[in-house]
């Protein structure tokens, strides 16, 4: 029982539905990220890695030959026990030109070296390989003290060209009044958060609920503005 509930709680958390207005406090940035990855998925094929995998909450989108989900070697991931290798955060342990896919989902944000772990990447995929990966834009400090950068469009694009990729789609996530909903519950959840889960939900219900459904509500009614956004999220090919 203990272990079903855990499972529907992270699926609530990435893959959200109508629960998640109530429980989830990042319902609209999940629900933009889901979405985007699921559009894009059918480009990745054969053997795919997931970089930073997390929990693989994403890994049932994709009709691939070989999943693999690949984690910084650290007493969290550890913890966590999705990871299928563990590696030192510099070099992946696998070889030249050998993977068809990769995707990066919330990654490079916390990479101190962003060139040189897109060289990595450039490195173990094969020619013409695709690379799907989902950068934030406007979004709080998470992880400290591991946070250390923020992209524009711009400078994604010119990251990717500069080691070795060209660019097939480029999408900016959430771009009208939910943005400020958003930033209002990330407040609101890091203000009330609390060491007990169910003291979590229970203020997410209470507190959080009504701006999730505000957003819902509203976001018909408001236009996009695409230079103010969530997440980046873009599709790449290695060209050489």
């Amino acid at each position: 029982m203990k272990k079903k509930l855990k499972e529907f709680l992270i699926k609530q958390n990435h893959i959200p539905n109508w629960i998640s207005i109530f429980i989830n406090p990042y319902l609209f940035a999940r629900w933009g990220l889901y979405q985007n990855i699921k559009k894009l998925s059918p480009y990745l094929k054969g053997e795919l890695i997931d970089i930073g995998c997390g929990q693989k909450p994403y890994q049932d989108l994709f009709d691939v030959d070989k999943y693999t989900g690949i984690e910084i070697d650290s007493p969290v991931s550890r913890r966590i026990k999705q990871a299928d290798i563990f590696y030192n955060g510099s070099v992946l342990p696998i070889k030249e030109n050998s993977i068809d896919s990769v995707l990066s989902n919330q990654v490079l944000e916390h990479v101190f070296e962003p060139s040189l772990f897109l060289k990595e990447i450039h490195r173990v995929l094969k020619s013409n390989g695709k690379l799907l990966i989902t950068v934030p834009f406007t979004w709080d400090e998470h992880e400290q003290p591991y946070d250390y950068a923020r992209y524009s469009s711009f400078g994604l694009k010119y990251l990717l060209e500069k080691n070795g990729f060209k660019i097939l789609h480029q999408e900016k996530s959430v771009s009208d009044i939910r943005i400020f909903i958003q930033l209002i519950t990330n407040y609101l959840h890091k203000k009330m958060v609390s060491r007990f889960i169910l003291v979590n939900y229970i203020t997410s219900v209470i507190f959080i609920s009504p701006f999730n459904l505000l957003g819902i509500i509203l976001s018909p009614f408001s236009s996009n503005n695409k230079d103010f956004y969530l997440d980046n999220i873009i599709l790449a090919e290695k060209t050489n």
